[in-house]
């Protein structure tokens, strides 16, 4: 690979680990992969608080969708004993 090219490669690489830890550091619970298609995203014109808005409201039905299958779990754990 050219040394332009390798250059380019491990300053994207860097700048992307930056982001990770930036976001870990917020406590945005986004996985690499998640936060390397969120970037993407908003590289390509998506608004970034249009974005956070709908991984917010995602990551809320999330947790309420385990929730959900915690307690119905638990309740059957408990009319079985």
């Amino acid at each position: 690979m050219p040394e332009p090219v390798n250059h380019q490669v491990n300053a994207a690489r860097k700048t992307f680990q930056t982001l990770y830890q930036i976001s870990k550091l917020l406590n945005t619970n986004l996985d690499p992969t998640t936060l390397s298609i969120c970037i993407r995203l908003c590289e390509n014109g998506v608004n970034p608080h249009a974005l956070a808005t709908v991984v917010k409201e995602l990551q809320r039905e999330v947790k309420a969708m385990n929730d959900g299958q915690l307690e119905s779990s638990t309740s059957k754990t408990n009319t079985t004993k």
